[in-house]
């Protein structure tokens, strides 16, 4: 066991605390590897939407524990769905993930153990990754006679290129601490006891920042990344001029005339 701070768990299949300004979503199945089953994905979207709205909440942590991240999605449930049933299914799998790309504030994955499939499409979803020394990530849906169906082939070739994704896609193998972070699938490795605790103090970085340019800058490269390079700078020119409504423009312009650069205080507004 881990002698780092961790979030206090119960018997709910997520969890949800906020301490220092960070919120922590913390996958809680470990009897079921924290697959991904509909109770699990209706409680992250609880959580992806509280932690959205509370000014208390700066950063945010999507943790699995000390054991796995997440499998990935509930197989037996998906085993017995028809087609249709699935086509209706689909779109919630989607909106579950998506519930975490949509927080406006940084978000990172803590990630012990393994990340499989929507596990790894969960982490996907964050803006950062921290990774275990003895974490393995992968995609084996294809073994399945599948694919990923959670955002995985559309987020991966986003992240790491075309060619890299297709590779972990097309194969189903898992990848382990080293080689993710030469490929750029994950930012940061370290020992497996510390993996939350590098996530916090990572996000503590943020807390007491300029929350609505932080906002602001999300937003631009996460829309820009989606669209041409002409409209993704039109995109920029109108959250830049958005910023400047903003108390912490003012505090922090005229605290770097007055003071230099670095010594702002921010109000979060």
């Amino acid at each position: 066991m881990s002698d780092q701070p961790q979030p206090e768990v119960t018997e709910d299949v997520v969890l949800f605390e906020v301490e220092d300004g960070i919120a922590t979503i913390r996958l809680n199945r470990p009897q079921a590897l924290n697959a991904l089953n509909t109770e699990v994905q209706e409680a992250i979207r609880t959580y992806a939407r509280e932690a959205t709205e509370r000014k208390d909440v700066a950063a945010v942590i999507v943790y699995g524990g000390e054991r796995a991240f997440a499998a990935g999605a509930d197989i037996k449930m998906m085993a017995a769905m028809s087609y249709t049933e699935m086509v209706d299914a689909a779109g919630e799998f989607i909106d579950c993930i998506d519930s975490l790309a949509r927080i406006p504030k940084p978000t990172v994955a803590a990630i012990t153990g393994f990340a499989l499939g929507g596990g790894l499409e969960t982490a996907l979803a964050c803006d950062f990754r921290v990774l275990a020394d003895n974490g393995k990530l992968g995609f084996p849906e294809v073994t399945l006679g599948v694919i990923p169906g959670m955002g995985g082939t559309q987020r991966l070739p986003r992240l790491i290129g075309v060619s890299k994704a297709k590779d972990l896609i097309y194969s189903g193998r898992t990848v382990k601490a080293d080689e993710a972070l030469a490929i750029g699938l994950v930012d940061r490795v370290v020992p497996a006891e510390e993996v939350y605790a590098t996530a916090k103090e990572w996000m503590k970085s943020f807390v007491g920042g300029p929350a609505y340019a932080i906002r602001a800058a999300k937003e631009a490269v996460d829309r820009g990344m989606n669209t041409d390079l002409t409209t993704g700078l039109q995109i920029e020119q109108m959250l830049f001029s958005g910023v400047f409504a903003t108390r912490d423009r003012e505090n922090g312009m005229n605290s770097f005339i007055e003071n230099g650069p670095g010594k702002a205080t921010f109000e979060g507004a």
